[in-house]
């Protein structure tokens, strides 16, 4: 099959999005199947780019900027960028190229344009991956009102890409009751899609914990984005409030909006039990969590969707139990719950948070078996080999007319 996968995200970035799709595009190929990335790029300096990323077909067609600038620039940026995506797709040399289905991949919610564009012109099925629901999110944690102006906009920007998809993949099972509507229209499908990761072994980590210190302490590790979004400053009260303990520490990898702002807070308090780092390149993730106890899970928990962050992936293939705060009815709770893969706080009550901490300490000392059953979730559920089979069955279905 030809598979077009549209995103905004893919190698060098280092943003778990991108790794998540580099894992795709690379499980499509070992299938056999005939991949190409597209996606945007203000850093180019001509129309497109084509080349070849760890053996993918990558496309890149200059759009505008959306990446570290102020939210109305950002949001400018996004609208029109699907369509200086069809410009310069014309003037590629992939301009008359043909697939048998096209993916892509939510955030962004501003796709919808170019992957019609792409549907129409191949007369192909498409599938929408969606990893998080926007402007429901962002009105559920306070950043926008939902009877204002900017929440509509956002939405009927959301709702016009769920029109052009024929098939939705939603990250968990609490996520199909938001599309139920949608799911009702004519030869729709929606789904749930695990989210996926390659199976890594530990290598070399820029990061020698050894060297610092919290050398051997037992470390809960934070790696990923630190944004309004996640809320890990609760991590840091914990860390406050465990500093008495010096077989613990703290470790925060990763940048964002809040990232700054953390560690400067965490040094006006004097906190000798937290080191932070900037963000480091995917494959030494696997190398910093061998040196790692605890694998922390943050979201704000005024959230009313479901969210299975991929960095919990990343815990799991790694072994490491978790220690979750997030909000209440996310299905993430049953998963950890059910597989006794870590302990999990819906409430912004600090002590709970640190009474769950200091249980899944002593579980770690009394329970050899916590990694093991780690590794067999990951195994389980987010194998990168179901995604692409599932992708495609779906894809290929008959049932779905065009």
């Amino acid at each position: 099959m030809r598979v077009a996968l549209i995103a905004n995200a893919f190698p060098p970035l280092r943003t778990s999005g991108a790794v998540q799709l580099r894992d795709l595009s690379h499980e499509f190929r070992n299938h056999e199947h005939e991949i190409t990335v597209i996606l945007p790029s203000s850093e180019i300096n001509h129309s497109w780019l084509l080349e070849d990323v760890e053996g993918v077909r990558v496309l890149r067609l200059r759009a505008p900027r959306t990446k570290d600038v102020n939210y109305i620039r950002r949001t400018f940026a996004e609208f029109f960028m699907p369509f200086f995506m069809q410009r310069n797709l014309r003037k590629s040399p992939l301009a008359k190229e043909r697939w048998d289905g096209v993916v892509w991949y939510s955030p962004s919610i501003f796709h919808g344009p170019f992957v019609r564009s792409i549907k129409l012109a191949s007369n192909c099925k498409s599938y929408l991956i969606i990893r998080d629901i926007f402007p429901q999110w962002a009105a559920d944690i306070g950043l926008i009102s939902k009877q204002g102006l900017i929440y509509f906009f956002f939405d009927a920007v959301a709702r016009y890409q769920y029109s052009v998809a024929d098939i939705i993949g939603v990250q968990t099972p609490g996520n199909l009751n938001y599309f139920k509507d949608w799911a009702v229209g004519e030869n729709r499908r929606l789904e749930v899609l695990q989210n996926w990761l390659f199976d890594s072994p530990p290598g070399e980590s820029s990061i020698s914990l050894a060297k610092t210190k919290l050398a051997r302490r037992k470390i809960f590790v934070y790696a990923g984005n630190m944004g309004v979004a996640q809320g890990v400053g609760t991590f840091l009260d914990l860390a406050e409030s465990l500093e008495a303990r010096l077989d613990v520490g703290f470790l925060f990898v990763g940048r964002g909006s809040d990232a700054t702002k953390l560690a400067d807070d965490a040094r006006l308090r004097g906190l000798n039990n937290v080191l932070f780092y900037g963000e480091i390149h995917p494959n030494e993730i696997a190398g910093l969590y061998a040196q790692c106890a605890v694998g922390l899970v943050a979201l704000d928990p005024k959230h009313r969707s479901h969210n299975i962050p991929g960095k919990f992936l990343t815990y799991m293939r790694a072994g490491l139990p978790v220690l979750a705060r997030i909000n209440y009815g996310n299905d993430l709770i049953e998963i950890i719950q059910e597989n006794n893969v870590g302990r999990v706080s819906t409430v912004k009550d600090q002590n709970s948070l640190e009474a769950l901490a200091r249980e899944l300490l002593d579980l770690i000392d009394a329970d050899a078996g916590v990694k093991g059953r780690c590794r067999a979730l990951y195994l389980k559920l987010f194998s990168p080999e179901m995604a692409v089979k599932q992708i495609v069955h779906a894809l290929e279905d008959k049932a779905i007319a065009i």
